[in-house]
């Protein structure tokens, strides 16, 4: 059986206190929510940790405006799958967020953990002794890549089901630092880096994400994975649709577990702008769409069936988004 290794256990009474705790103590101190990621990792020993700061004082309530919707980083994912106007007005977010991993897990995860989720490798989330054996990766105590070696990065993949959805509906994260708080869009919050994968600073901590949509925006998640609970995606689809009558006005679709961040499909989004949600158009995007994507063998099932499988997940969602268009008589 995997234990937990000891540490400290502090427990800040404010953002800003547990902020200022984490800039002195350094990189051997982490944040822990729900811990539903954290804990597993740790008892693999792919974090080196002397200390944990808990969160647990985090306001955790869902803030309703007419055209937004503020929800605290402390609400669980089962709570965000559940809310009335999550659901009605952002469809999608309440979606994915419902589509994380298992329901004892989205009793404790929260929606601010999962937008910070670590990256994912088939090589680097296994046992201390089986990374031993088969010779560590870069991302922990190696010093090449074991599903690319000849590049000098990481390839771990972004497997975060609420972040791309986040930034399809234009999210906003509050940040809390040890000397003040600021705003960023959520898609200014990844870096394109298997390791380094969060712009934010790493004693800053995300407080709260705010959606915004207009009345006529739409939206769709659509996840793939090897079973119907528990798995991270391997592939999955955020689509946000603004329409004007029965044209869109713009859209956003972003990639999940294709890249080592949320991957925005910029060419199928200008190609959707101006056109009605027809069949042939949606398959024409979903086309555009996967072309960015470039999966590799280091998440579950063949990277090759997975890069196929990109388009048919984005015409998924699209035709999600085209149903709520129609079941609303537009």
């Amino acid at each position: 059986m995997l234990r937990l290794p000891r540490f400290k256990f502090l427990q800040p009474k404010t953002a800003r206190e547990a902020a200022r705790m984490a800039a002195e103590l350094g990189p051997r101190a982490m944040f822990v929510a729900g811990g539903t990621d954290l804990f597993p990792k740790l008892k693999r020993r792919q974090f080196d940790v002397e200390t944990l700061i808990g969160l647990e004082f985090l306001p955790r309530a869902i803030h309703n405006g007419s055209t937004d919707c503020t929800v605290d980083a402390l609400v669980t994912l089962a709570v965000a799958a559940r809310d009335e106007h999550l659901t009605a007005r952002f469809a999608g977010y309440a979606e994915a967020a419902g589509l994380v991993s298992s329901p004892p897990l989205r009793n404790a995860g929260t929606i601010g953990g999962n937008l910070c989720v670590d990256t994912r490798c088939n090589y680097y989330d296994m046992t201390y002794e089986w990374r031993k054996a088969a010779g560590f990766c870069i991302k922990k105590d190696g010093d090449i890549c074991l599903v690319a070696p000849s590049s000098p990065r990481c390839w771990a993949v972004s497997s975060s089901d609420t972040a791309p959805m986040a930034i399809a509906l234009g999210g906003t994260v509050s940040l809390t630092g040890p000397d003040g708080e600021r705003e960023m869009p959520v898609a200014a919050l990844y870096n394109d880096d298997g390791i380094e994968y969060m712009a934010k600073h790493p004693a800053e901590i995300v407080t709260s994400l705010r959606l915004s949509a207009g009345a006529g925006t739409r939206s769709a998640y659509v996840k793939l994975r090897r079973r119907g609970s528990i798995d991270f995606p391997i592939a999955g689809a955020a689509v946000a649709v603004e329409l004007d009558g029965d044209v869109v006005a713009g859209c956003r679709i972003v990639l999940s577990a294709v890249a080592s961040h949320p991957l925005e499909a910029r060419a199928a989004e200008d190609f959707l702008k101006g056109k009605r949600l027809d069949q042939e158009t949606i398959r024409e995007t979903a086309d555009i769409a996967a072309k960015p994507a470039k999966p590799l063998d280091n998440a579950d099932l063949s990277h090759f069936w997975r890069k196929r499988m990109v388009r048919v997940v984005v015409e998924q969602a699209l035709e999600k988004v085209s149903d709520q268009r129609a079941g609303l008589g537009g």
